[in-house]
């Protein structure tokens, strides 16, 4: 199947958060902080309500009344020695100090927005500014300034995994040693679609309803509630397209709650839409995480033990899944595809006067996964093996399946020999060093990479999937489920699982991501989990749905069930036959539909992973990078829909490039302004950066669902972020430049080239 969405979106039908308008809604703005850290000795909002067409101010002191708690973080796991996170209270409106500039100070709310922003100016803040940190070695530095007096020294946690003294002992008998640091810098999440709601409130019912941008209804709706204190099925949530998520939409902004308080109190719809620089300065950052690895070999290149020490940048305030990404997601993979007996790694996470931070696409994977290959490959050219086969001779063999890693992860399925053997075919490594030669008679410098990398895919919060169908008088279905695409394309490929379990055609189904009666449990997207986990409960709906068809048809052809044979899309019994969509509409005279059905399952975690190759040149003139070739050869279990998984491979791939070649939210160390506030100063990726790209499959289906998928919405940044670093430290290699921070930007490459000669 084509995607479904596609004519829609492109030819303005589409519907997104700002495309929706209610009957007397008004308009907000926020007051932000213009500085990082500072007291708010005095707010004085009065001027504003009497501008012409405002009807409203609000403050932190109106969210205080109104009983908000702080704002969800989901970690309530324990680090190091039994310690817990440490939780500053997250505001929704900043109440006597700002901590990092974009915070929300204050709300307007008018007839327009434009009334709003002109009255925005009329509210006036003296501040007292304090020093302010805009990293995690600046704010655990002795003598730093305290964010949060609740929080000593500014640090957050301290979270360990793994066995620290038998990584140790092995550390001390082993023939080889490499230790590396790499920066996963901080990144802005700059979706398609700024972010955006709008609110309504029933006073009748007590229910609100929030039109906001979605990864999927029960996780927002479960931090709304517990924000706000209400019972979920007062909360209902609209969204019909999301213009990208990538994590960074799984979460719930003050914005959102200030809104709601407003429609309370005004009893009026209440629409918020975010300007790109609020975008910039207030939806929470991805990454912002270094991360120190160790490798320890035998004199055969057996790897005997890996340890890292992370220390990860939270931002002001710990964002909803910022300390899980820095802890658990980074670790749960520590060893990536590599059998390695002893494994251990240290993360210590601190608040600094910054936008928090929280998940961005892969939320950890791709930043271990960049640590380990670069460690890997790092290894090799520091102690003289070969890249290709240190990778081979460590790899966990697929007769090993399922594996246990030292610290405690299950690997369901894999085999990471033979994804790599596919990936170096087809990269043509072998042919490689004919090519640099070419690109040094031209005068450029030429790399080649390989990044093996692993991942865990489906986990979620939801204790299960459920879906639902519900027929019409045509017979026609509409399937139901909690999740809610940002582009991914569940328009098609949910419709297409259940046609092809039923064998009907496809244009009989469509998929609707808001349940009109039944409240659905799901997990919806995110950690790669749209088609294994809702996927797999379609699957099981599908089937469900022929065994709920059975006595129907039964009667319908006047045999006996046991005498019934379902197939392509048809029961038959004996000459006779009814196909299941003619069935569904002789049925459909009364209402609910008897073929109306509800489907669940529970679908466990799972590893995708594959091995991508890059080869990258390099003008040491100007040092601009080019990306030559690169081939990705991913092991996604079964495959549904070729199409989206190449499409979804390339956006990952394309991401990856954007945080190697140019993207970075920088700070005035000093001040802890941001710098980097717009596009003319951060670099996103363009489509001409990857001009040959090769998209392979090399399935090895997983038991742990109905689908055997394994997921593929992080696969193309976790393993682009690692070959691409690879190969653009080995066109540098030849002159003698070992390692390099990303991004890797024209001047920082000219700069290292020139250094170096």
């Amino acid at each position: 199947m084509s995607r479904r969405e596609d004519f829609r979106l492109v030819t303005d039908q589409g519907r997104y958060t700002a495309d929706w308008n209610l009957p007397g809604q008004l308009h907000a703005v926020f007051l932000r902080s213009d500085r990082a850290h500072a007291e708010i000795v005095r707010l004085d909002p009065t001027r504003a309500p009497v501008h012409r067409g405002v009807v409203a101010v609000f403050t932190g002191e109106d969210a205080r009344e109104a009983g908000f708690k702080s704002l969800p973080n989901i970690v309530n796991y324990p680090g190091k020695g039994g310690q817990q996170l440490r939780k500053p209270h997250h505001p929704v409106l900043a109440i006597g100090r700002v901590r990092y500039v974009g915070e929300p100070i204050a709300m307007i709310v008018a007839q327009t927005a434009a009334i709003a922003e002109d009255a925005r100016e009329l509210i006036d803040v003296e501040y007292r500014d304090l020093p302010a940190v805009a990293s995690f070695d600046a704010a655990v530095k002795e003598g730093a300034p305290q964010l949060h007096d609740d929080v000593p020294g500014n640090l957050a946690f301290e979270y360990e995994s793994g066995d620290e003294q038998a990584v140790a002992a092995a550390f001390a008998r082993a023939k080889y040693a490499s230790r590396l640091t790499v920066e996963s810098q901080r990144l802005v999440g700059n979706a398609l679609e700024p972010r955006a709601c709008l609110v309504a409130f029933d006073p009748g019912s007590g229910r609100y309803t929030v039109h906001t941008l979605l990864q999927g209804v029960g996780g927002m709706r479960g931090q709304i509630a517990h924000v706000t204190g209400l019972d979920k099925d007062r909360i209902v949530l609209v969204a019909q397209d999301v213009g990208g998520s990538f994590g960074v939409r799984g979460a719930a902004y003050p914005e959102y709650f200030a809104a709601m308080m407003a429609a309370k109190k005004l009893g009026r719809p209440v629409k918020w839409v975010a300007t790109r620089s609020e975008t910039f300065m207030s939806d929470f950052h991805g990454r912002a995480i270094s991360l120190t690895g160790e490798l320890a070999l035998d004199a055969d290149g057996k790897f005997l033990a890996i340890r890292f020490d992370d220390r990860a940048d939270l931002g002001a305030y710990g964002g909803a899944f910022g300390s899980l990404i820095a802890t658990r997601n980074l670790t749960i993979t520590i060893a990536g595809v590599y059998r390695i007996p002893a494994v251990y790694g240290r993360t210590r996470l601190a608040y600094t006067n910054t936008v928090p931070v929280s998940a961005y696409r892969g939320a950890g994977r791709p930043d271990i996964a960049y640590a380990i290959e670069r460690l890997v490959d790092y290894t090799a050219h520091e102690h003289g093996f070969d890249p290709v086969e240190l990778r081979r001779k460590n790899f966990i063999p697929r007769e090993a399946m399922p594996y246990k890693t030292p610290n405690a992860g299950v690997y369901d399925s894999g085999d990471f020999e033979a994804v790599m053997d596919d990936a170096l075919a087809r990269a043509d490594w072998s042919g490689f060093p004919a090519r640099r030669a070419a690109s040094k008679r031209a005068g450029r410098l030429r790399g080649i990479g390989i990044a093996t990398y692993l991942e865990a895919g489906g986990g979620g919060s939801a204790p299960k999937d459920q879906v639902a169908a519900e027929f019409d008088a045509n017979g026609a279905i509409t399937l139901y489920a909690v999740t809610q695409s940002s582009g991914q394309g569940h328009e098609t490929v949910f419709p297409q699982i259940v046609a092809e379990t039923l064998g009907v055609d496809s244009a009989h189904i469509r998929f609707h991501p808001g349940p009109p009666t039944a409240d659905l449990i799901g997990n919806g997207t995110g950690g790669s989990r749209g088609v294994l986990g809702t996927g797999s409960a379609f699957r099981v709906l599908g089937q469900k749905l022929i065994e709920s068809a059975r006595p129907h048809a039964a009667v319908m052809l006047g045999a006996p069930e046991s005498a019934l044979r379902y197939a392509d899309g048809a029961f038959h019994a004996g000459d006779r036959s009814i196909g299941f969509i003619e069935l569904a509409r002789a049925l459909a005279g009364s209402k609910p539909h008897p073929l109306d059905t509800v489907a669940e399952g529970t679908f466990g975690t799972t590893y995708p992973n594959g091995c991508h190759i890059a080869e990258v040149e390099i003008d040491p003139g100007t040092g601009a990078a080019s990306i030559e070739r690169y081939t990705a050869v991913d092991d996604l279990g079964n495959v549904i829909n070729p199409t989206l998984v190449e499409g979804q491979v390339h956006g990952g791939v394309m991401q990856g490039a954007g945080q190697v070649f140019g993207e970075h939210a920088v700070y005035d160390p000093s001040t802890a302004q941001l710098l980097t506030g717009s596009f003319m100063d951060y670099v996103m990726p363009r489509a001409g950066w990857l001009r040959a790209i090769q998209v392979h499959d090399h399935p090895v289906p997983t038991p742990t669902n109905a689908l055997g998928a394994k997921g593929v919405g992080e696969a193309g940044c976790s393993g682009s972020l690692p070959a691409l670093a690879n190969a653009t430290i080995d066109a540098l290699r030849p002159l003698g430049i070992e390692q390099l921070d990303t991004p890797f930007t024209p001047f920082r490459l000219w700069k290292a080239i020139h250094d170096a000669r």
